[in-house]
């Protein structure tokens, strides 16, 4: 049975696609799903943001099929790790668990680059073009640090 990975930001257009393509690019696929999802529910059944798609393509990677969804209880039980962009989706996110073994499947995905220091990836849906290259470069070295990780545990 595949490892399953859930990314979660606030909208599931800008951060969580990004962070789902990466880290899918990173994992044999016959080993690990990865998924993404909001915590809001404005963009379910949206496809990323262009600029994201952008991004992603100027690095080789295709998300433009990913369709926005919101984050739901049932993903404590159907997801083995749970990554989230910031401190603020953590919190709608923990609020969510109903349990301690939920509660212990979710983490600030920056926490990888910087372990307990809790930095948010910002939201580049309001900034500049740049702010997105900036994110695509935080997503991907979190990224390749957790492939690793999962790859070294589960084969």
């Amino acid at each position: 049975m595949p490892v399953k990975v859930l990314m979660v930001c606030l909208g599931n257009i800008c951060r969580s696609p990004l962070a789902e393509g990466i880290l899918a690019s990173k994992l044999p696929a016959d080993k690990f799903i990865v998924d993404s999802a909001g915590t809001g529910s404005w963009h379910v059944g949206h496809a990323p943001d262009k600029r994201s798609i952008a991004v992603a393509q100027k690095n080789g990677l295709s998300i433009g099929n990913q369709k926005g969804r919101q984050f739901k209880s049932s993903d404590f039980d159907e997801f083995d790790y749970i990554y989230v962009m910031d401190n603020s989706n953590f919190r709608d996110v923990i609020h969510l668990a109903k349990t301690p073994e939920h509660k212990n499947k979710v983490n600030l995905i920056l926490n990888e680059i910087f372990p307990n220091e809790n930095v948010d990836v910002p939201d580049p849906y309001y900034g500049s073009a740049n702010g997105f290259d900036n994110v695509y470069k935080m997503l991907d070295e979190a990224a390749e640090i957790i492939a690793n990780k999962l790859i070294e545990k589960h084969s």
